[in-house]
């Protein structure tokens, strides 16, 4: 009992989180489930990926109507086939070096923690398609392995000419898109066990609520400040999953 309502929490944190900056959702609540061990890491993964598709559909209705950057096709192409590769890469890993995927995870959250921390300056000019495209590749291989395309896209997403608004937008478009491939692909090749299907069904209502309520409002917090909270939060639980591993690992 005390397990399940810690889950929720660590739902209702992470899909906070994802609706007020576009990105998070993933890595907060991995990161959250793998520090204390709660679920094996492709059961988590997969429901992730429910998540923050319920997550997408939910946020882009209530900002209805809107546009999708015709620059972020490339980025969508390359990240399809690197996040496909990714599920190749966690499936191998997951069977055979379980503490080496949680070593991966764990490491992937503090970098990418301190890569969105960094202070960026937007660019004078909007970025080349090529750039995009080799960004959603890095962004496809970590939705991949852990259903957590967001960091390099988002550093990319937030150093470009753009309102906020039409970052978050295009980022959880972007999102969305991604996680529903690889939950596709998943479902297809019958990687997601009963256990993630008991667990994804008491999430949906904890994640379409905080999502619905988020949506309609503004953030309490500036967008610097809520992306120094969440770097700081993934900062604090990235670094419990390497040492576990490594312990593990070193026995």
């Amino acid at each position: 009992m005390i397990a399940h309502l810690l889950f929720l929490m660590f739902v209702g944190i992470a899909v906070y989180a994802q609706s007020v900056t576009g990105f998070a959702l993933s890595f907060i609540l991995l990161g959250l489930i793998g520090t204390i061990n709660l679920l094996p890491i492709v059961d988590a993964v997969n429901i992730v990926s429910v998540i923050l598709v319920i997550n997408s559909i939910t946020f882009l209705y209530k900002r209805w109507p809107m546009r999708f950057e015709k620059i972020l096709w490339p980025a969508l192409v390359t990240s399809l086939i690197w996040t496909a590769l990714g599920m190749l890469l966690l499936v191998w890993l997951a069977g055979v070096k379980y503490e080496i995927a949680r070593l991966l995870l764990g490491i992937s959250i503090v970098v990418c923690a301190l890569l969105l921390w960094q202070k960026t300056k937007p660019l004078a000019k909007e970025s080349s398609s090529w750039t995009f495209a080799l960004f959603g590749s890095f962004s496809g291989l970590l939705g991949g392995l852990f259903s957590a395309p967001g960091p390099p896209f988002v550093y990319l997403m937030y150093r470009q000419p753009w309102a906020s608004s039409r970052i978050l937008e295009s980022l959880i478009f972007f999102f969305g898109i991604i996680t529903f491939f690889r939950l596709a692909v998943a479902v297809s090749v019958g990687q997601f066990s009963i256990n993630a299907l008991v667990l994804t069904l008491e999430a949906l209502p904890v994640a379409y609520l905080v999502t619905t309520i988020t949506a309609s409002k503004h953030p309490p917090l500036s967008p610097s400040k809520l992306k120094a909270l969440v770097c700081f939060l993934l900062i604090a639980v990235g670094p419990a999953m390497p040492i576990t591993a490594t312990m593990a690992l070193t026995r």
